[in-house]
This record gives structure tokens, sequence and C-alpha cells, in this order.
């Protein structure tokens, strides 16, 4: 497998923006810096403007790969801005089929764990200002993912991507994207995922309705 690197690291608060006339307030967009510190409940100098359906400890930290960004440019014809999903860290070779619900990884001091894939919002298209992009997202399961924090620490773009440890069920976050939005799963496949103790509970939540 190649080698995973950290391409971009960014951070930002949460601030006012207008699109099309309309105000609306999001985190989403961030500048990017040589280093930032993972924390359990957030990364410093970062946040969400709504921590009902954002943010906590399950979600402290946006990821998003990097061979999507080259897509997306084939796609529209423009190459999107560096953190344009609001992400915190892009990478290289951790795309959402290649990492798994439970798998760690160290990154530069910190610890972290994958918890959930990204459930997409139309603060997507607003912060590229582009009407598809959700419904795109959506269809190719471009959609990022998060990780939760084991052990806090410094990242920096120098930083290493060391896997510590693969969980035994391999059910890839582009999976569970599929059987929720794309696929008509039946009650074993939607139990069997359940069984991750280590997904978060915003899409266990998710799947437990899928499953009602």
């Amino acid at each position: 497998m190649q080698e995973r690197e950290v391409k971009s690291l960014s951070i930002g608060l949460p601030k006012n923006n207008v699109y099309e006339g309309e105000p609306y307030r999001s985190g989403i967009w961030k500048e990017q810096v040589d280093e930032l510190f993972a924390g359990f409940q957030r990364i410093a100098g970062d946040d969400v403007d709504n921590h009902i359906y954002h943010g906590g400890v399950d979600r402290a930290v946006c990821v998003y790969p990097f061979e999507h960004y080259d897509y997306w440019k084939k796609q529209f014809g423009v190459p999107l801005s560096t953190a344009a999903f609001g992400e915190n860290l892009i990478v290289s070779n951790m795309k959402e089929d290649q990492v798994c619900i439970g798998d760690i990884y160290q990154i530069g001091d910190a610890v972290l764990q994958i918890s959930q894939g990204r459930y997409p919002c139309e603060t997507i298209n607003k912060r590229n200002h582009n009407e598809q992009l959700l419904e795109k997202v959506i269809q190719t399961g471009y959609t990022g993912y998060f990780f939760r924090v084991l052990k806090e620490g410094k990242i920096n773009l120098h930083s290493k991507i060391e896997q510590l440890y693969a969980h035994p069920k391999k059910v890839t976050v582009a999976a569970i994207h599929d059987l929720y939005f794309h696929d008509s799963p039946t009650e074993e496949t939607i139990l069997n995922i359940l069984e991750i103790e280590e997904l978060a509970e915003p899409w266990r939540a998710k799947l437990k309705t899928r499953l009602s």
C-alpha cells in the first residue's frame, strides 16, 4: 500500500456568511495552518456552530481524502479551494473504501480512531457556491469521515501516519454510506454493523431508524 501522508491542516471558528442573499452561520470556513492540536472535544482554535448535529467527542477531527479534489476538479472544470468541505485534515491513501470504523491511527503525537462517515448537508453547497455538489457527494460517497481522539497531541504537515489497529469487522466508511443511501440492506447486515461498538452514536441512531 502507498504511504499515507498529511497534505493539509486547517482550523476555523464559526462565522456569519451570506449565500444568495440569505445569511447563515457555520464553522465550515477554515484557514490552513502548519500545526494543530487535537483535543478530546475538538481541535484547538476550531469549532462548529451547531453542537446538536456537529462536533463532539465522536466527531472531534474531520478528515477528507486528498484524491477526491482531483475528481471534483474534473467534474466541475475548476478546482475547489483547500478545506472546501470544512475538514481539518486532508490525507492521501485513506479514502472511504480504504478505512474502517474502529481503525486506529497515530498521526504525529495524536492517536485517533475512525468513528463515522460524514453525513453531508447543504452547507457544502453554500461554502462552495455550487448547487450540484451535495448531490454529487452523496452519489459518490466522497464524504470524508471523522476521528475521535484517543490520545491528545500535536499534528503538523510532516507528521507520519501509522496504523496502530485494524478493526476485525472491516466495515469501511464507504460501505456504511452505501448501505444508508444506496442499498437495501438486510436486517442481518444492519445488526452486524451495530455490533461495532466504536461506531459513533449519530450513525448508530440512523441505522436503527433504517432497521425499524
